[in-house]
């Protein structure tokens, strides 16, 4: 990438976001932010008890990601966050307009199972049902491109990598 992006990493619960995050930050050469960091203390609880989170809840968060983005914008930067709903990458988008997401994708079997193993997260893997429901993939009209999470963390890492690569050279055409 020419001039650094801050880059959105997103996908329902499981995807990877954490993992995949720091890994495509270094290769990009910019620090990363997570996420899950940005909740407020109410939200984790809730998510805890298996409750899904309300867009009112997300609110706070997305605006606390979106300042850390622009706070960001033309240094770079990596964040993880699920960004599921198109009304919310808007919102991020609105606070750092020039926002890139990653999209990691994985069918709900490998995400479940990588859901099954993690140990010590506060999102339970019965709130994965909700998290496909309330998935928008991101669409023609969205910075971003989509990276799927089969294979090993630095193999999904260096395929996002490559797919920013190829959009900023598309889009500097």
């Amino acid at each position: 990438m020419t001039t650094p992006r801050v880059v959105v990493v997103m996908g329902v619960s499981g995807t990877g976001k954490t993992t995949i995050g720091p890994l495509l930050a270094a290769r990009l050469g910019v620090p990363y932010a997570e996420g899950d960091d940005f909740h407020p203390p109410a939200n984790i609880a809730k998510m805890s008890a298996g409750v899904p989170l309300a867009d009112e809840d997300r609110r706070p968060w997305l605006d606390a990601i979106g300042a850390w983005a622009h706070r960001r914008a033309g240094l770079g930067g990596v964040v993880s966050c699920s960004a599921l709903k198109r009304s919310y990458r808007d919102r991020l988008r609105a606070a750092a307009p020039d926002l890139v997401f990653v999209h990691l994708l994985g069918d709900r079997a490998l995400i479940e199972d990588r859901m099954a193993q993690r140990r010590g997260h506060f999102m339970p893997a019965a709130l994965l049902d909700s998290q496909f429901a309330t998935l928008q993939p991101l669409q023609p009209d969205e910075a971003g491109v989509a990276v799927e999470v089969s294979g090993g963390p630095e193999a999904i890492a260096d395929r996002a990598a490559r797919a920013l690569r190829s959009l900023e050279r598309s889009a500097s055409t």
